[in-house]
């Protein structure tokens, strides 16, 4: 069987192959800035289990589980998702998010006691001029609350991913006073946010690398979160930006909900990370994660979204389907998932699929008839052909087997 690489001229490899130099990571967000969507609805205890057992399966290595500033039925559902994790065993790891203030980090002291795990502390603080304006900040409020909030995680041997909010708006001098305050507290992560989905991949790439230079030059081992948003619909190429210049852990959201326009899908950027050589997780159970986070959240997948809509790797039109078909009848299936394809539907367990409507041709009928057992005659193709043509969409099995037998 050919290899498909002898068969593209990948110009993704024109200017030579990046590869991370530390291990890639995936922090799953759906669970707290997913919920922050205007449209999602609050899953309930069970849903967000089967959730984060699916992110458990596909290899995700954090989830975060929410405010537990919030109080009420947030904070319960946080203490029992970490329990959950806890008492089973997962390989996932746990984070909340919390303001940079003492009380609500004080919160998950009693949570990690209760649950029996390990919890990170993502304290969160706005970075830019334009909030600090609006706030009426001055910087050394901002160290100053850094410094009481992340002296309480210490001194409660709590883990910190210190988080400036706005990261990409926010001047060099400010993230390095903010950044080198909290590594001197024992912050051992540091998430650069695009909060309001501003930067680009070139913006991304240098705002990153400042971040990632600061941080060697205290700790080589401290690590590096990107969290973008796609307001500009640039989340997935700025999440692979951040990599490229020195991001270990990317956070993204499942089918991209979240604030205003959402986050970074993690769907997307699992496939993204896989088809370029950076991980090797198994993604077959990917249409499920997404299946159950729709179903969860409420939320419906468009029918034209990337891998995982309905129209993904369906088409109708005649010469795009005779490759296919030509593929499929060689015994090559890798050939048939690559032809017209930039994504193997059978990287996450699906398959091409041939449709026929108004742009089929001869060799769709044909096929789609021998798919459902019925005998694909020059009478029978003609009939299926002519309705196909002369219809607004593709037509459904039925309505093939109805134009079959007429």
């Amino acid at each position: 069987m050919t290899r498909i690489a002898d068969l593209i001229h990948d110009w993704n490899q024109a200017e030579g192959s990046f590869v991370p130099t530390r291990p890639l990571q995936f922090d799953d967000e759906t669970l707290r800035d997913g919920l922050q969507s205007p449209a999602v609805s609050d899953p309930t205890l069970d849903l967000k289990i089967d959730l984060i057992e699916r992110m458990n399966k596909l290899g995700i290595h954090t989830a975060n589980l929410g405010l537990p500033g919030a109080g009420g039925r947030p904070r319960e559902d946080i203490t029992k998702l970490a329990k959950h994790i806890a008492d089973n065993k997962l390989n996932i790891g746990a984070n909340v998010a919390c303001r940079t203030v003492v009380s609500d980090i004080a919160p998950v002291v009693d949570m990690v006691q209760e649950s029996g795990m390990s919890v990170e502390v993502c304290a969160f603080i706005g970075s830019s001029y334009i909030r600090q304006y609006a706030e009426d900040w001055t910087l050394e409020r901002m160290l100053n609350n850094t410094r009481d909030a992340l002296q309480f995680a210490r001194d409660n041997n709590l883990q910190v991913m210190y988080v400036t909010e706005d990261t990409t708006r926010a001047k060099p001098e400010t993230i390095r006073a903010l950044y080198s305050t909290a590594i001197e507290l024992g912050a051992r992560r540091l998430c650069v946010c695009d909060t309001v989905g501003h930067a680009t991949p070139a913006g991304t790439r240098a705002v990153v690398k400042f971040v990632r230079d600061l941080a060697d030059e205290h700790d080589t081992t401290i690590g590096v979160d990107w969290h973008g948003h796609r307001d500009r619909d640039l989340g997935i190429a700025n999440c692979l930006a951040a990599i490229e210049a020195g991001a270990d852990r990317v956070h993204g959201t499942a089918l991209g909900v979240g604030e205003r326009a959402g986050n970074a899908p993690m769907d997307q950027l699992l496939v993204n990370c896989k088809l370029l050589g950076w991980i090797d997780n198994d993604l077959t159970t990917l249409p499920a994660y997404v299946e159950a986070a729709g179903k969860a959240l409420e939320v419906a997948t468009p029918h034209n979204y990337p891998i995982f809509g309905t129209d993904a790797f369906e088409t109708g039109t005649g010469v795009h389907a005779s490759a296919v078909i030509k593929a499929i009848r060689k015994g090559d299936n890798d050939l048939a998932d690559s032809v017209y394809s930039g994504v193997p539907a059978s990287m996450v367990g699906l398959e091409q699929k041939i449709a026929i409507g108004p742009m089929a041709g001869r060799s769709n009928a044909a096929f789609v008839l021998e798919r459902l057992g019925i005998e694909p005659t020059d009478e029978c193709v003609m009939r299926v052909l002519e309705v196909g043509k002369s219809s607004k969409r593709l037509l459904t099995d039925a309505e093939v087997r109805s134009a079959a037998k007429s």
